[in-house]
């Protein structure tokens, strides 16, 4: 493999050729119909790189002066304009800050070439950063973070403004429209969660928004998997290869019927909710626990991670809308209680816990005197490590659970480490857009980070492992909490199925994973009931609507 050790210059053809790709692709979507032709140039794309004084090496006319960075993206918009005349409106996206992302953008000057493109754009959408800010997650950027520079554009044209910034209250998003600042309100993220959110603003239905965590899942599952989806909206990617409307579910057969769901996690709520809104006559929804919720009631108490509650919320309103549910807390069912209970249809989502066996995922290797070890939920009901102690905080899944762990222990005065079996911390963070983010705020607040190893003993007050090249490590005279992986709580479940009786089991107790994957499992349980075998999924459309492969 030969590694490149920099960027080549684009020569004059190189230019040409590049701004002919913009003009073709113009005129392509010209001729299929579009209104509006977009000129990209945000997240550190080309026409960024062209303007940016410290990325933009340039000695001719391309480079130097602001006049000579901003011209590749002037010439390119005007042969855009020209390409497609009045035909469409086009709209170019721009940086308009840098911020600490990209180097060399600065809103001052970025404001004078919005000057000079005023006259060829019908349409400017501004943003601040490379991706990562521009999509920003909750758990690192507030809700409009972005308004600081994007609010100044207006000075430096009269067009139409797109502002974005993670949006999600419709005071907020109507605050800034009635400022006069900005003309409309990008919101992808939030339109993917609730594709009905301006109609539910119209309509003044503010409780029925099922409002954007601000997760980033839509981006782990767009990128990662190729398929959009959402934490919030289980039909979010399904609306047609499974045919799924996400306001509307198909009537139920046999209506009368009634259904216990046992577990009020993400899965329980979600098929509940479903269930009822098919038309089912009563919707019984049994948790052991004081409050519903599952693992979100103290996930949503780690730091940074207070937006996730939305996911409880939304639907502790839409189940208390839903006059065949009832909620009941606090009552722990047994196998001959559920038996007993008279339900025609019967699930089982009493979620997971933490290992604390000492297996681990990836490794057969088991970790001695486990039992000496806190788990997640342990620490989170209130116990703690031993003060006078280090802490490691042994991280084998690789999300927000450790780090989460570590922060909250870390601001409580302890001197924590966070060790992972990954060759970085919290590498699904990544594929959200928040690892570099968690990491330098774990490094900022003085979480000690160790990657790629497996601790194999908790013995002695040491805590020993092997690096990923066999060498041994080990920590002295630490406390331990143990985020291996989860293990279903589906005892109930079992015993049910040896009484011989019909259950279906969702969610983390069937199969522990991700709170997307549990919402998921909850509603396509309820939408497919009362299908042939709807404890397995029905096939989906895997073709184009145009029937192309």
């Amino acid at each position: 493999m030969i590694w490149a050790s920099g960027a080549r210059e684009m020569t004059m053809g190189d230019i040409s050729r590049v701004q002919a790709d913009f003009v073709n692709a113009a005129r392509r979507a010209r001729d299929a119909g579009f209104d509006i032709v977009y000129v990209y140039g945000a997240h550190g794309y080309l026409l960024t790189q062209f303007l940016s004084s410290v990325t933009n090496h340039r000695l001719d006319a391309y480079g130097g002066s602001l006049a000579n960075r901003a011209r590749f993206h002037l010439e390119t918009v005007e042969a855009v304009r020209q390409a497609v005349g009045a035909d469409c409106a086009i709209a170019t996206r721009m940086c308009v800050d840098g911020r600490d992302s990209i180097p060399g953008i600065h809103v001052d000057e970025v404001l004078t070439v919005i000057s000079w493109l005023d006259p060829l754009v019908d349409l400017f959408d501004v943003n601040v950063g490379e991706w990562a800010e521009d999509s920003g997650t909750s758990r690192y950027f507030d809700e409009g973070h972005q308004r600081p520079w994007v609010m100044r554009v207006r000075e430096a044209t009269d067009k139409p403004i797109v502002g974005v910034g993670r949006y999600t209250s419709p005071d907020v998003m109507a605050s800034i429209i009635r400022s006069g600042a900005v003309d409309l309100i990008g919101a992808a993220r939030p339109a993917i969660a609730d594709p009905f959110l301006p109609r539910k603003i119209a309509e003044g239905r503010y409780g029925d928004i099922r409002e954007c965590t601000g997760s980033n899942i839509c981006i782990l599952k767009e990128e990662t998997f190729a398929q959009v989806g959402c934490v919030q909206n289980p039909t979010a990617g399904e609306e047609y290869r499974r045919g799924w409307h996400p306001e509307e579910v198909p009537p139920i057969d046999q209506p009368e019927r009634a259904a216990l769901v046992v577990g009020a996690g993400p899965a329980g709520m979600e098929c509940a909710l479903t269930l009822a809104r098919r038309g089912l006559a009563a919707v019984h929804l049994v948790e052991a626990e004081p409050q519903i919720g599952g693992h979100l009631r103290w996930t949503r108490q780690l730091p940074t991670m207070g937006d996730w509650g939305r996911i409880v919320d939304w639907r502790v309103i839409q189940l208390g809308r839903e006059p065949a549910i009832e909620v009941v807390t606090g009552r722990r069912l047994t196998a001959d209680e559920v038996a007993d209970y008279g339900a025609d249809i019967v699930v089982i989502a009493t979620g997971s816990r933490w290992a604390f066996d000492g297996t681990q995922p990836g490794t057969d290797a088991i970790i001695a005197n486990s039992d000496r070890a806190l788990t997640p939920e342990r620490i989170m009901a209130g116990e703690r490590p031993a003060a006078d102690q280090p802490v490691v905080v042994y991280d084998a899944e690789g999300y927000y659970v450790g780090p989460g762990i570590a922060e909250l222990l870390a601001q409580e005065g302890y001197d924590v480490h966070l060790v992972t079996s990954h060759s970085v911390v919290s590498p699904v963070s990544d594929a959200t857009l928040e690892g570099d983010l968690l990491r330098r705020h774990l490094h900022q607040i003085g979480v000690h980070m160790h990657t790629n190893i497996v601790i194999s003993s908790l013995a002695n007050g040491e805590v020993r492992g092997q690096t990923s090249v066999e060498q041994e490590w080990f920590l002295p005279a630490a406390s331990v909490v143990l985020v291996t992986h989860r293990q279903p709580d589906d005892e109930l479940a079992r015993q049910l199925q040896e009484q011989g009786l019909t259950v279906h089991v969702i969610g983390d107790a069937l199969l522990p994973s991700m709170t997307s994957e549990a919402i998921f499992d909850g509603h396509r349980l309820a939408r497919e009931i009362d299908g042939p075998h709807p404890d397995y999924p029905l096939a989906y459309a895997r073709e184009r609507a145009d029937g192309g492969a």
